[in-house]
């Protein structure tokens, strides 16, 4: 007897599973059983975390490693996957930016085609597939959808909550759920790409976040592998179109 935990034969697509949140999602993944793919720009970090997949899975499966730009058309494409249980779609970028900067539109077009028009587009290319399996869908968002910091990033984030919803409307008479995380201040590479800071710097704008946070820190992965776990299990079976917030209260202050 399985149990809802146990996502033995799934098959997982994580997008941006190189590092941070989308490296912890898969490894824990892979330790329940599950098949995962690690999909990542960076052909290094792709190696490594399929490794781990394939150290923590109770049987050694091999994790299927893809190289890809989820912005790059002709660079990803679903023809890889004979099934799909499970889309992840964490991939994503963010960039502190003001509506007087110069380069507003390049910053604002970058934003938007890789946190949402990637997950359009691979969502539709994957819909065939889940419908198969009565799969699931999450897409690993931020409380800046709600909580306005970064002018692009949460215009990015905000509408990938909706079209998680839209996309949970239209697909739940196929047996499809589709589910937003919406996490807070994570212990993350993020600060360092998006603010093109030292590992220093990050660590210290990390501390003096944690300082405000009700829960006295900021987010590990694990936090927020926790949530995609349960939204993807049957414990979740129920639900669909819901934001599950992972931020220690820090929306709240």
């Amino acid at each position: 007897m399985t149990t809802s935990r146990d996502f033995t034969g799934k098959v997982v697509l994580i997008t941006g599973s190189g590092g941070g949140i989308g490296a912890v999602t898969a490894v824990e993944f892979a330790r329940l059983g599950a098949q995962v793919v690690v999909t990542d720009r960076r052909r290094d970090r792709v190696s490594v975390v399929a490794k781990q997949c394939a150290e923590a899975s109770p049987t050694g499966a091999k994790a299927l490693e893809v190289v890809a730009d989820v912005t790059d058309d002709d660079d990803y494409t679903i023809k890889t996957f004979k099934k799909l249980d499970i889309l992840v779609n964490n991939a994503g970028r963010g960039i502190s930016q003001k509506i007087g900067d110069a380069d507003i539109l390049d910053k604002y077009e970058l934003l938007m085609n890789t946190n949402l028009r990637s997950v359009v587009r691979l969502t539709h290319l994957c819909v065939e597939h889940l419908e198969k399996t009565k799969g699931n869908i999450v897409n690993v968002s931020s409380i800046t959808a709600f909580k306005p910091k970064w002018l692009s990033y949460s215009i990015s984030k905000a509408a990938l909550d909706m079209f998680t919803k839209c996309v949970a409307l239209e697909l739940g008479p196929k047996g499809i759920r589709a589910n937003v995380v919406n996490p807070g201040s994570v212990k993350t590479e993020f600060l360092e790409i998006s603010l093109n800071v030292n590992k220093a710097k990050s660590d210290e704008l990390l501390e003096g976040i944690a300082m405000k946070c009700p829960m006295g820190r900021v987010g590990e992965p694990m936090d927020v592998t926790k949530a995609v776990l349960y939204l993807t299990s049957d414990d979740a079976s129920f639900v669909t179109g819901s934001n599950f917030v992972v931020d220690g209260g820090l929306q709240y202050v």
